[in-house]
């Protein structure tokens, strides 16, 4: 719900807070991160003749429950921490080793976007393969992650195709009249959790793997539970 979802950043801390539903933080957990890292890098070059030399004996240690990721930060250490085993919410924190100068500054950040356009594919229905919309209906996929990989696994198999561009992917929501997600998110979440894509030899490409292709053809349509 969106009473539910909250977002708290504070450069002069070091303090970014996602807190939110699963769905919500697993589809815009890393373009925060990416924002914010943007914005520290900012604050780190403007106030760089502030800076105290790194104490690297006082490092933040996480507990058991958590997992940690460390990214360069123009020779600064930033330190990610994803909370786990959360049942509703999910919160990230991330705590710079190297406090950032008290004085007043006004930075702008960036917006990070990227604009996609569908791209043309054939979608229709021949003597050699069904069209798009009639392989849709038989497998009837439930979510985004499902509509994804069943297009990506329709243009490999029918359209013989061994890469998918992002941009066809489009297309195919196109086609069945429905609403386009963030693509770019949708195929990395499916790479990263579902395991039903592999990244392209191309930026914004993406390959079917075995576990998606035998998840579109074996798993779909789902059973429904009696």
């Amino acid at each position: 719900m969106t009473s539910d979802t909250k977002f708290r950043i504070n450069l002069k801390e070091g303090l970014f807070e996602l807190e939110g539903n699963e769905e919500f933080v697993d589809k815009h957990l890393e373009k925060f991160e990416e924002i914010f890292k943007i914005a520290i890098k900012e604050v780190i070059i403007n106030n760089k003749e502030n800076l105290p030399k790194l104490d690297t004996s006082n490092q933040f240690t996480p507990s058991t429950n958590m997992s940690l990721e460390t990214f360069p930060s123009e020779g600064d250490k930033i330190h990610i921490l994803r909370t786990k085993n959360m049942p509703t919410t999910s919160t990230l924190d991330i705590h710079t080793e190297v406090p950032i100068s008290g004085k007043t500054t006004k930075h702008s950040i960036p917006k990070v976007s990227v604009n996609i356009p569908p791209l043309p594919v054939d979608l229709k229905a021949n003597a050699d393969k069904p069209g798009l919309r009639e392989f849709y209906r038989e497998k009837n996929p439930s979510n985004h992650y499902e509509k994804s990989t069943l297009f990506v696994y329709y243009l490999t198999k029918y359209n013989k195709q061994p890469e998918v561009k992002f941009g066809e992917i489009l297309s195919c929501y196109e086609e069945i009249n429905e609403k386009k997600p963030s693509v770019i998110d949708i195929v990395k979440n499916s790479i990263r959790y579902k395991g039903w894509l592999e990244p392209g030899s191309e930026k914004y490409t993406t390959r079917l793997t075995i576990s998606g292709e035998n998840y579109v053809k074996f798993d779909l349509p789902k059973k429904s539970v009696k």
